[in-house]
């Protein structure tokens, strides 16, 4: 099982943790990632005294502005990172020890910066969302998915492997799988349904998803029984702690996982 995650545009404090050493590259999982990334933090650094130039406003002048001390920046794990609702959701940081050792296994973060990360690799704190057009780069997620696609796909092709996917809709851009890997892979949306005057009523679930998809990742990352290895005991693995419906299999569609909130916020 893997759980794919979109990463957190909020990121930990600037003044957390200087003394840490800047990114090594050469360090970061997927190495064959390294000259697609150093083009991205090459094209960031060069428009970091204009948010605008990658469809920012001017009030994160100052988060922008790091993408320009890529090479110089602290470095933190990805899991310390990303404070943003879902990954504290997720509590990476407070998982019992053989949950965190799952999770370095099977957390995989899709990056505008960096592609692909696991949960353990130092980045430093940047700005930089996976809709960008980036001077220089263009598109991101179209940038990304000629390197992203063999990486992922192999790693999706492994026996009993079933995949969790929490990215939203421009970070999922950056890797499509292919027809024959489809219905391996598991979207997960959330809707909220309330009781209306006709009957029950669904409306989709925008920021609070974020954080039942956290919810959802760290209560698979708990469980000590049999690890998923198919959309249906994906669901049925959900299914212990919320409520959840599969959609139908589909040749070469991705199977969506609907979870279903009740009641008002």
């Amino acid at each position: 099982m893997l759980l794919l995650l979109p990463p957190s545009e909020r990121k930990l404090p600037a003044r957390a943790g200087r003394a840490s050493a800047p990114v090594d590259l050469g360090a970061l999982s997927w190495p064959q990632l390294a000259d697609a990334r150093e083009r991205v933090l090459e094209a960031a650094a060069a428009v970091a005294d204009d948010p605008a130039a990658i469809g920012a406003s001017a009030s994160l002048a100052e988060e922008v502005a790091r993408n320009g001390r890529w090479r110089t920046e602290p470095a933190h794990a990805a899991a310390m990172l990303f404070t943003g609702v879902l990954f504290e959701a997720l509590g990476l940081a407070s998982l019992p020890r053989g949950a965190a050792a799952r999770a370095a296994e099977r957390v995989l973060v899709v990056s505008a910066a960096y592609g692909l990360l696991r949960s353990s690799d130092r980045v430093p704190a940047h700005r930089l969302s996976m809709g960008t057009d980036l001077p220089g780069v263009g598109q991101l997620a179209a940038h990304w998915r000629p390197h992203l696609t063999p990486v992922l796909d192999e790693l999706v092709a492994q026996p009993g492997q079933v995949v969790l996917d929490c990215r939203s809709a421009a970070y999922a851009a950056a890797w499509k799988p292919s027809r024959e890997l489809a219905g391996r892979v598991v979207a997960v949306r959330v809707f909220r349904e309330t009781n209306g005057p006709d009957g029950p009523i669904r409306t989709v679930v925008s920021h609070d998803a974020k954080r039942t998809r956290g919810e959802l990742a760290r209560h698979l990352l708990l469980r000590r029984r049999k690890e998923p290895d198919s959309p249906e005991t994906l669901a049925a693995a959900a299914a212990e702690a919320f409520e959840v419906e599969l959609a139908p299999a589909a040749p070469g569609r991705v199977r969506h996982l609907d979870v279903i909130l009740r009641g008002t916020l």
